[in-house]
C-alpha cells in the first residue's frame, strides 16, 4: 500500500468520480483505475461500489478513508517536523479562503509573508465559509480564512479583518448624491445579490421585512461581477467598502452608508488546536494578525 495509491483512493471517494479525482490530481483516468484495483487486490475488499455513473464507498472502503485521511496527514506532519527541525518555517501552506478574500485581504499579507520567508510555499483553497471548514475538518488544509463568528470547540479563531457593507451604485445613479439610505429605499431598487456565502445570507435577514417586494434582478457569483453589473447600470448592490475602493476613487461606483443600520463583516483566522500546526503556519497567523492590528491602529 502506497502512499499515491491512498491519495488517489482519497480524492475518487471525495469526488464520488475517477474522471473528476483524475483532474485534480493531473492523472489519467486509466491511472487512477489502475491505482484502485491495486489497492482493492492488495486489501482483498471492494472498495467502491458503482451504480451506473455513481460511485459509492464499501463498508472497508470507508474504514480505509478514515485511516488513509490519517495516513497522509502523518505523512505531510512528519515531512514538516523534519523540515522545521532547526528551529525555521519550511515547506507549504495551504489556505482556505473565498475569492473576495484572495482578491482584497491576502494579498498584503503573503506579500509581508514572502519578504520574510521567501522559501515557504503557498497553496490556495478557493471556497465558501463552510466549505473552508469542512476542509479543515477532513485535514485538507492548514488554516482557513472564514466569515465570523464561528463557534468550534477543537478551533482557534483569530480576528484577521473588519469591514462594512454599504450600498453601492453606479455614478451618476439618482441615489449616488445621497449621503445615507434606508433599507426601504434600498429594497425598492432592482437589486444584484451574490449567490450564496455569509454575505448573502446576511443581506437575506437585513431585506427579510421587505421580502414581498423585493426585486432581485441577478444574482452572480463573485464580487467582480456584482461590481461590474453594478457600472453597466443594471442594479445596485451591498458589498464590503473595501472591496469597491479601486471603482470609487476612479468615478465609476460610489458607496454610500445605510441609514439606522451598521453592517459589519468580520474575518477569521481558523486553525485546528487538536492537530500539529506548522511553523511556517505559525508563522502566516503571526504576519496576518500583525497586519489587521497595523491596519486597525
Amino acid at each position: 500500500m502506497e502512499l499515491d495509491q491512498i491519495t488517489a483512493f482519497l480524492e475518487v471517494a471525495r469526488q464520488k468520480s475517477f474522471s473528476r479525482a483524475a483532474e485534480k490530481l493531473y492523472r489519467t483516468q486509466p491511472a487512477i483505475s489502475a491505482q484502485i484495483r491495486s489497492l482493492e487486490l492488495e486489501c482483498g475488499q471492494k472498495l467502491f461500489d458503482r451504480l451506473g455513473r455513481k460511485i459509492y464507498l464499501t463498508r472497508p472502503g470507508e474504514v480505509l478513508f478514515e485511516y488513509g485521511q490519517k495516513l497522509v496527514t502523518l505523512h505531510r506532519e512528519t515531512l514538516q517536523r523534519v523540515r522545521e527541525a532547526n528551529g525555521t518555517a519550511a515547506g507549504k501552506v495551504i489556505v482556505g479562503a473565498n475569492e473576495a478574500t484572495c482578491l482584497y485581504v491576502l494579498p498584503q499579507v503573503f506579500a509581508e509573508f514572502k519578504r520574510t520567508h521567501p522559501q515557504v510555499g503557498i497553496s490556495i483553497y478557493r471556497n465558501f465559509s463552510h466549505k473552508i471548514l469542512q476542509k479543515l475538518a477532513e485535514n485538507q488544509i492548514d488554516i482557513g480564512i472564514v466569515t465570523l463568528p464561528v463557534v468550534q470547540e477543537n478551533l482557534k479563531v483569530v480576528p484577521i479583518y473588519e469591514d462594512e457593507l454599504q450600498v453601492v451604485v453606479p455614478a451618476g445613479h439618482p441615489l449616488s448624491k445621497r449621503s445615507s439610505l434606508r433599507v426601504e429605499e434600498i429594497a425598492r431598487e432592482p437589486l444584484i445579490f451574490p449567490k450564496g456565502g455569509s454575505t448573502r445570507e446576511l443581506l437575506e435577514k437585513v431585506f427579510a421585512h421587505h421580502r414581498d417586494h423585493l426585486h432581485i434582478s441577478m444574482e452572480l457569483a463573485s464580487v467582480e461581477s456584482i461590481k461590474k453589473f453594478v457600472g453597466a447600470g443594471l442594479g445596485i448592490s451591498l458589498l464590503s467598502s473595501t472591496y469597491a475602493q479601486i471603482e470609487t476613487k476612479s468615478g465609476v461606483l460610489q458607496l454610500i452608508p445605510i441609514q439606522g443600520v451598521r453592517l459589519v463583516r468580520r474575518l477569521g483566522l481558523v486553525y485546528r488546536t487538536d492537530r500539529h500546526l506548522s511553523r511556517a503556519a505559525q508563522v502566516l497567523t503571526e504576519v496576518a494578525t500583525a497586519e489587521y492590528l497595523k491596519s486597525s491602529a
